[in-house]
């Protein structure tokens, strides 16, 4: 218990101190929201992948997605990593940060608004933004309730919710995006460092990798399928919803606002090209590492009871055997990955709803320090929601928070993927098309909500639904794109002009035409 305690005291030490030493930095709203754009690129990389991954990926879908299709989940980390991370930067990176800074835009619906000179679309976007990331931000804490329980038994865990929601409102209010991001880091190293002990340690306990994987071919579910071995297969026993779990939490990313808003923050050239390779890795390493930990659950199924603890149960199970030190860097582990997503989401959610929503519309004059000081007190009222929630799911039998997180990042990759994308690279695009994205996938996953049965089978899960939403959005925008008014050629030449300006490139990069 001293050990447990004295790594966490350590680690709150540590955050709180960073948010301190960041204070300088986020004296104005570009200071505060983007970290005046002058972020290095482990600090971008490392941000990128931490607010990626939370305990829901840790806990929950490790447990679960490895469950269903065993040692094959791994493919949904090597998605993360390759269309998550890797292309989103090859792809959004470079081109977010220069159109970004061109157009003087801070948040992703600001960049609509501009972009499309459209109030309504800015307003629009900000809306969704504050609806579904509140769902989204309670859903962090999912998880953690089963971990403290095993490694504090007796302990009130809502209290570890109101601490981890304290210390984060702390180290973000007082630092700003430049303390989330160097905190980011910090927790970062925390969760490779963990996810490589923690798996060594269960395979271990089970012989190691090949007898691990041996045990796991021997393992059956004919409700699952008839196929000997299917669970240490390569594609598992259901690819084709295996395949809509890579998309959603791959292709996801390239429209959550927290994620993009990471390009906006890009340094240099080299910040993005160390960054690339930097992110990949991470996910990778912790993605891949929590999904194919995942994969070896039903080993342990004499010990778990999906009936009475459901699928969050498996991974702590899994991890109940082993020594009090691994126990530690666990409950640290998986408090890194919660709080890092949770101040990327806070802060999101507050300049937005400041930027967006309040500055101009009800506050028609919003000084600077105006702004900075509602950001805070939103920040402040966001975190406090997302703690009450998650106390009352634990504590009650409500499950429909839980529920929503999938719901939260379909609606929201799916409504703004594909008008983000094709902002960047398509002069043609409407803001018809714009539309059509939006309430195309918000109000299809609302009805998946209340109107599930409806939907044929493949689209009732959440998942599934949601990849579908970010699939029809690449095919609808560029359509209706065509068929709806042209956008003022004069506000997208502008726009896109800040591709074209000249800069000078070492030869290393470019070759000169000198003979």
């Amino acid at each position: 218990m001293i050990v447990k305690l004295g790594m966490l005291l350590a680690f709150f030490a540590v955050m709180i101190s960073v948010g301190l030493y960041c204070r300088r930095n986020a004296t104005d709203v570009n200071g505060f929201v983007l970290g005046g754009r002058s972020v290095g690129p482990w600090l971008t990389a490392f941000a990128y992948g931490t607010s990626y991954f939370s305990a829901v990926v840790f806990v929950g879908y490790a447990g679960q997605f490895g469950w269903k299709y065993g040692i094959a989940a791994t493919w949904a980390g090597i998605g993360n990593a390759i269309l998550g991370s890797l292309l989103a930067w090859v792809v959004l990176g470079r081109r977010t940060r220069i159109m970004t800074q061109h157009l003087d835009t801070a948040t992703m619906p600001e960049f609509f608004g501009k972009r499309f000179n459209s109030k309504s679309l800015k307003i629009a976007a900000a809306v969704i933004v504050f609806i579904f990331l509140v769902p989204y931000t309670a859903s962090l804490y999912n998880g953690l309730s089963r971990l403290f329980e095993m490694a504090f038994p007796g302990f009130d865990y809502a209290w570890c919710v109101v601490v981890m929601a304290i210390l984060t409102g702390v180290y973000v209010i007082a630092g700003g995006y430049m303390a989330t991001a160097i905190n980011d880091f910090i927790q970062g190293i925390i969760m490779l460092v963990g996810i490589v002990a923690v798996i060594a340690a269960v395979l271990g306990s089970k012989g190691g990798f090949m007898a691990a994987l041996e045990g796991l071919a021997r393992v059956s579910d004919p409700a699952v399928s008839s196929a000997p071995g299917v669970f240490a297969s390569f594609f598992g026993p259901d690819p084709i919803n295996l395949l809509g779990v890579v998309i959603l939490t791959s292709l996801g990313t390239w429209g959550l606002p927290q994620m993009v808003q990471k390009f906006y923050a890009i340094k240099s050239e080299k910040s993005i090209k160390t960054g690339t390779v930097v992110s990949t890795v991470f996910a990778l390493v912790v993605a891949g590492g929590c999904y194919f930990l995942g994969g070896f659950g039903r080993l342990f199924s004499d010990k778990i009871d999906l009936a009475a603890g459901g699928f969050d149960s498996i991974i702590p199970t899994m991890l109940s055997g082993l020594p009090d030190v691994l126990i530690a860097v666990v409950i640290v582990l998986v408090l890194s990955a919660s709080m890092s997503t949770l101040s990327s989401l806070v802060l999101t959610s507050s300049s937005t709803l400041t930027l967006d929503l309040l500055k101009g519309h009800v506050f028609k004059d919003m000084k600077e320090k105006q702004q900075l000081s509602v950001m805070r007190v939103l920040i402040v009222v966001f975190i406090a929601i997302s703690a009450v929630l998650a106390i009352v799911q634990h504590k009650s039998s409500v499950t429909f928070i839980a529920q929503l997180m999938g719901v939260s990042w379909g609606a929201l990759a799916g409504a703004f993927l594909a008008p983000f994308l094709c902002g960047l690279y398509m002069k043609k695009t409407t803001k018809a098309a714009c539309w059509v994205s939006f309430v195309f996938s918000t109000v299809l996953m609302l009805a998946n909500i209340f109107w599930k049965s409806a939907f044929p089978a493949v689209l009732q899960s959440p998942i599934n639904a949601g990849a579908f939403c970010m699939i029809a959005g690449l095919v609808l925008v560029p359509v209706v794109s065509l068929f709806t008014p042209k956008p003022d050629k004069a506000l997208v030449e502008d726009a896109f002009s800040c591709y074209e300006e000249k800069v000078l490139v070492p030869k290393s990069h470019a070759l000169g035409d000198h003979k």
